[in-house]
């Protein structure tokens, strides 16, 4: 079993990294997911912080592109990006994940097929 320690090492490693690639930002997001299911206990609670009301006369986004914004890092780096070029991502994301705690892939591919 993969000790908390070792996750938090590959975590340190993969921040650490000077100019990351999406293989390694794969890597991190599927040690962070890991070590948040193995060890919740260790997880400290954010906040809840209420995002601030921006109005905007900006036309809306093209077609195609994404406007999903719960306020995370990860949905903040996706937004007005194309599907496109989002979609293999989250999918090579899938498979190591599948590959890596395939009781947690099984877990999200229940909540997608609801």
């Amino acid at each position: 079993m993969i000790t908390e320690q070792d996750l938090q090492e590959a975590i340190l490693e993969c921040q650490g990294q000077r100019n990351p690639t999406a293989t390694t930002c794969i890597k991190l997001a599927a040690f962070l997911i890991i070590k948040r299911e193995l060890y919740p206990e260790q997880q400290e609670p954010e906040p809840f912080k209420e995002p601030p009301t921006v109005y905007s006369y900006a036309p809306p986004e093209p077609a195609g592109t994404v406007t999903y914004d719960s306020g995370t890092e990860f949905s903040e780096l996706i937004k007005g990006r194309n599907q496109e070029d989002v979609w293999p991502v989250i999918d090579e994301l899938m498979d190591v994940l599948h590959t890596i705690n395939p009781r947690l892939y099984d877990g999200v591919m229940r909540k997608l097929d609801q």
